[in-house]
């Protein structure tokens, strides 16, 4: 199947630093479930943080056995070890107020979720997961978003290593590339703002950012002299992280996925554990479309599943390829739900889901990233697809000659 030509067109996606206020709540979060895990696997744990001048707020529902959490000693760490660790941001880690509101999972809720046998574990709730891939990126990403956590991983990194000691824990990236015929040609303009020092002069650090943070991991072959560099293009940056703006949990839903390229369902992942569909679903459907691309049956996938709640069943598995497939996506679609069990149980065993291994997905995005840990981003079922896509080719091909 031919895939549909677009023309020229820019797309943009932006990435944000671990300092971001939204950032820090997802951290914090994700945080608590890892430490929950950690003394029970099977915590059912749901925890949403808020940040702003001076002050920490988590609230929530957690059942779990035989566990003993210290929360604000907790808390404390991670916004430590994040980079607020002195007054002078506006922020840290010692002085900041924590408040603690959290509670017991519903009776309601766990009652559908967890009747039965485990294999008949239900969807913890209703809703719609989207997982995407292309080929246009190492690590069948979208190339604004690739590029974009590129930028903001390099500033973390020159942060922490001191490189450029002007810098802050608080920062974003935004990268727009010019598509020709669906395919990535060139950036046409990238804007990165980082919180720094009061003392820095503008024109040292928009020098600095430029040669040791966009030239390091942005190839030359993507950029030339029409591309236009906006470097802290407010000219200031001093005020930032939760003294600037109060952070929320799951505000940062684009920049976990896939930029805007591929969909997102709605449901944020931070906080949350493996039963709600919202995060081992979207995992899972990332780990579909990428065994998809990576098996070579199309350069672009989108994979959309439904659930209701209480339900281990998905109501609905949808694949679409944008006109790239090799096969019909109706095959392709068919294919999945023979090759993969898409019940909740199903989904925590295949991709080993009840490990404390959430805290290092918030940052940089929860896809594309080689980790050992996330067992989402391999390429295990790509043979066994493609067999299963060619084998109901077949059929349906025999049926057509009848």
């Amino acid at each position: 199947m031919e895939q549909k030509k677009r023309g020229s067109f820019i797309f943009t996606s932006e990435s944000v630093t671990e300092g971001h206020p939204d950032k820090i709540c997802d951290k914090i979060s994700d945080s608590i479930l890892d430490a929950f895990l950690v003394q029970d696997k099977y915590s059912r744990v749901a925890v949403e943080s808020m940040v702003t001048t001076g002050l920490v707020a988590i609230a929530g529902e957690v059942t779990s056995e035989g566990t003993n959490m210290n929360f604000p000693d907790l808390i404390r760490g991670v916004i430590k070890d994040i980079g607020y660790d002195d007054s002078c941001m506006g922020f840290d880690y010692k002085s900041c107020g924590v408040i603690v509101a959290v509670g017991k999972q519903s009776p309601d809720i766990s009652m559908g979720v967890s009747r039965g046998k485990e294999e008949e574990q239900g969807a913890g709730d209703q809703g719609l997961m989207f997982g995407y891939a292309s080929s246009e990126t190492p690590d069948f990403m979208p190339a604004p978003i690739y590029y974009a956590h590129k930028i903001t991983r390099r500033l973390a990194e020159v942060r922490k290593n001191k490189t450029l000691k002007f810098i802050r824990p608080d920062g974003k990236s935004q990268v727009s590339m010019l598509y020709e015929n669906s395919k990535p040609v060139k950036i046409t303009s990238i804007v990165l703002s980082t919180q720094h020092t009061e003392d820095v002069a503008n024109s040292h650090l928009k020098d600095a950012l430029v040669s040791e943070v966009i030239e390091k991991v942005i190839p030359l072959e993507l950029i030339d002299r029409d591309t236009k560099m906006y470097i802290n293009p407010t000219g200031r940056f001093v005020i930032g992280g939760p003294q600037g703006d109060t952070g929320l949990t799951g505000r940062k839903i684009i920049v976990d996925t896939y930029g805007g390229m591929g969909r997102h369902g709605g449901g944020a992942f931070s906080g949350k554990d493996p039963s709600k569909v919202d995060r081992s679903g979207s995992y899972m459907a990332r780990f579909i479309a990428k065994n998809v691309v990576g098996s070579g049956l199309a350069e672009r996938c989108e994979v959309q599943i439904a659930y209701a709640i209480g339900v281990a069943e998905p109501v609905s598995i949808m694949a679409n390829t944008f006109g790239t497939g090799v096969y019909d996506d109706e095959i392709i679609s068919q294919a999945i739900g023979r090759v993969f069990d898409l019940r909740p149980y199903g989904i925590v065993k295949a991709l080993d889901l009840l490990r404390p291994i959430y805290a290092k997905t918030c940052n940089y995005g929860h896809f594309g990233r080689p980790d050992e840990d996330f067992i989402w981003e391999k390429l295990l079922k790509a043979q066994e697809l493609k067999d299963e896509v060619l084998g109901l080719n077949k059929v349906k091909s025999f049926v057509q000659k009848q």
